[in-house]
């Protein structure tokens, strides 16, 4: 490295070795411990305890992303070795995948003298924890990485944790992906590129992440696929390191190479030789600090070469990041909690006694009541703003609106000759009697025709309506037992018993008012005589017209009646025809106010239902139904909350506790470190 600093192998205060930089120069000879092994910076190491504790606290659960540090690369560059060199542990190596898994490295700084040394992972939907040492460190990850993905030589994105806690070692994550392969060998499944990219992008996509691209300097930056992937989600390079392995194996053009930046590496690049066979650590540290006085990488920069350098460079990087991220990890830490106490605050109270039971299941019933008050009768559709379903008074007058449209398009006649229908029945009704005498009975015998035309569609339009009023009364029973599973079934089937015994009703009720209209012909209404007056007016021309030498004229312009045939009409006598048209008056002027009358009776009956099932049959026959009759059984069963419940109560609880401690955690730090991240 430079003239003036050498690479000294210490010996720290419990007697283990460690890595220092320390600068030889005649007028300094100051010991500057590299951070990654030694002490911190006084405002650095709160900072990475902070984030520590709260990865410990398992923050990320909640969704809470926290600065880590992701080792991406393809096969066989050396990314397991560089960690390797970093944490001072043998990881597993080999030919092909050797991190199949992402193999979190959680380092912990300890004051103990023995290390301790676990692996962490979940299997078969339990929590696996695997201790090990230091000599053995490599072949436990073998083993529980065979458990994750199997003995062959597929990934998963499973993860595996390995926790180191020892003296000399920082509190630092970092995470090592699967190498990057882009042509699947025997024993791999063919789509594992896709696998490996997908995971890849999955850990480098959070915008916490720091991406540590280890590189190869026998290949040209440009083509490399960690590249490309990195800059997929970071096109400016400022989280991503780079760091250059094997530049002992090409070590012409390499000053070019990082010192041009083609492909945008925002934070720089290390140079760095890892071990190599069965050197130490010491031994490989001091082969590197040879390597690179070497020319001609002696031409690059000491501030970019040597794993001590890369470890500063981490240390600072993930520090600066922290301190970024931290206000708004702050942030939405209290958001989650917030919500989390709001949601924990909606769920029912864990009730103890039936008389407390009975209490909520009254509120149930009554929120109800209020609710369908405004939805069926005020028209207050506030609390089913974005539902127009649940508009019920808009929709029910549409509903009815359609359903008068419908009943007073023009009534189908029996026959489609005009006036043939009267004729039939006068003729059929004639009598003994004076001639111009219109019999009662058949005009009785033309509305019962009309009536029965028609009778299917008021019974219809009731029974929809009941159906769409069901829907209604069940999405509001729904909202507000909610909470209730136990109990929420039993509710909506007491409402649908309900709905079904008040349609009953109605059906007949309509079936009455249709009979009604049948039995007899009466109004009070004076437009009848309008309308009638003012349409008879024609009938004398209309008898002229039919029976006049002119036989060529087939069709006649009837006032009130628009064109109409008449050759039919010329056979019959002008007795018979002006009976006919009389009624035929008679009933279109009569029929107007069958038809209104109809209409308004549904629209007061069903006005008067629905007012009558939101203030009294409603909480009397649900709660006769559901207390009464099984003897208050269905309100204990509201005592006995169910599983589902019971798991989102405590995983509420869990989470509240969780963030709380977390919040705990940053609540210190976050003004003491206020503005560090832009020095």
């Amino acid at each position: 490295m430079g003239d003036g600093k050498m690479l000294e192998v210490c010996e720290t205060s419990v007697g283990m070795s460690s890595l220092a930089i320390v600068n030889t120069s005649p007028h300094h000879h100051v010991q500057i411990k590299a951070p990654i092994i030694s002490s911190y910076d006084d405002r650095i190491r709160p900072l990475l305890d902070t984030v520590d504790k709260l990865r410990n606290l398992n923050v990320m659960s909640e969704g809470i992303q926290l600065p880590t540090i992701v080792v991406v690369g393809d096969q066989s560059y050396g990314k397991s070795s560089v960690l390797e060199s970093l944490a001072r542990i043998s990881l597993p190596r080999g030919e092909g995948i050797c991190t199949r898994v992402p193999l979190v490295m959680r380092l912990q700084q300890s004051s103990s003298f023995e290390p301790e040394i676990w692996l962490e992972y979940e299997l078969y939907g339990k929590n696996k924890v695997d201790k090990t040492d230091e000599e053995h460190i490599a072949e436990a990850i073998r083993k529980a990485t065979d458990a994750i993905a199997g003995s062959g030589k597929g990934v998963s994105d499973t993860p595996l944790t390995l926790h180191v806690m020892k003296a000399g070692v920082p509190n630092l994550t970092m995470i090592d992906l699967p190498g990057i392969v882009r042509i699947a060998v025997d024993g791999q499944p063919e789509n594992i590129y896709e696998q490996i990219s997908a995971m890849i992008m999955k850990y480098i996509e959070p915008q916490e992440t720091i991406i540590l691209n280890v590189l190869s300097a026998q290949v040209d930056f440009t083509t490399c696929e960690s590249i490309r992937m990195s800059r997929q989600v970071d096109k400016t390079g400022e989280r991503t390191l780079a760091v250059v392995t094997k530049v002992d194996l090409a070590p012409e053009g390499l000053l070019h190479k990082v010192t041009a930046n083609d492909v945008s590496i925002g934070l720089g690049y290390v140079c760095v030789r890892n071990r190599i066979g069965n050197e130490t650590y010491e031994e490989a540290r001091l082969q590197e600090e040879l390597l690179f006085k070497k020319h001609p990488l002696s031409m690059i920069d000491d501030e970019i070469v040597g794993i001590p350098v890369l470890a500063q460079k981490l240390t600072q990087i993930q520090a600066t990041m922290i301190t970024r991220c931290l206000p708004d990890i702050v942030q939405r830490i209290n958001e989650k909690m917030d919500n989390s106490i709001a949601e924990l605050n909606k769920l029912p109270k864990v009730m103890t006694s039936t008389r407390e039971a009975l209490f909520t299941f009254l509120r149930i019933i009554g929120s109800t009541k209020e609710s369908l008050i405004k939805i069926l009768v005020q028209g207050d559709f506030s609390e089913f703003s974005d539902d127009q379903c649940m508009h019920s008074t808009a929709r029910l007058a549409d509903m009815l609106g359609q359903f008068s449209a419908n009943l007073q398009a023009h009534p189908q006649n029996v026959t489609d000759e005009f006036l043939m229908d009267e004729i039939k029945v006068l003729e059929e009704c004639k009598s003994i009697g004076l001639p111009n005498f219109i019999p009662r009975s058949a005009f009785i015998a033309i509305l019962s025709q009309r009536i029965d035309a028609i009778h299917t569609k008021p019974v219809e339009f009731i029974k929809e309506t009941w159906d769409y009023i069901e829907g209604v009364l069940l999405s509001v029973l729904t909202k507000y037992s909610e909470n209730f599973p136990q109990i929420q079934s039993s509710l909506k089937r007491a409402g649908r018993n309900l709905i079904t015994k008040i349609k009953e009703q109605s059906v007949s009720r309509v079936i009455e008012i249709i009979e009604m209209e049948k039995l007899t012909d009466y109004t009070c209404n004076p437009e009848y005589m309008t309308v009638y007056t003012e349409k008879i007016a024609a009938q004398g021309s209309f008898i002229t017209a039919v029976h006049s030498n002119n036989s060529n004229n087939c069709n006649l312009n009837a006032s009130g009646f628009g064109i109409v045939q008449i050759s039919h009409l010329r056979k019959y006598d002008a007795q018979l025809l002006r009976q006919a048209f009389d009624m035929k008056v008679r009933i279109t002027s009569y029929w107007i106010i069958v038809v209104r009358r109809i209409v308004d009776s549904l629209a007061l009956y069903l006005q008067f239902s629905v007012k009558n099932l939101v203030n009294s049959q409603l909480q009397k026959e649900i709660g006769e139904e559901l207390v009464n009759s099984s003897g208050g059984g269905e309100v204990e069963k509201m005592l006995e909350e169910s599983p589902s419940m019971a798991s989102k109560r405590e995983k509420l609880k869990n989470s509240i506790k969780l963030l709380k401690e977390c919040k705990d955690a940053v609540a210190a730090i976050v003004d003491q470190n206020s503005g560090f991240g832009d020095r």
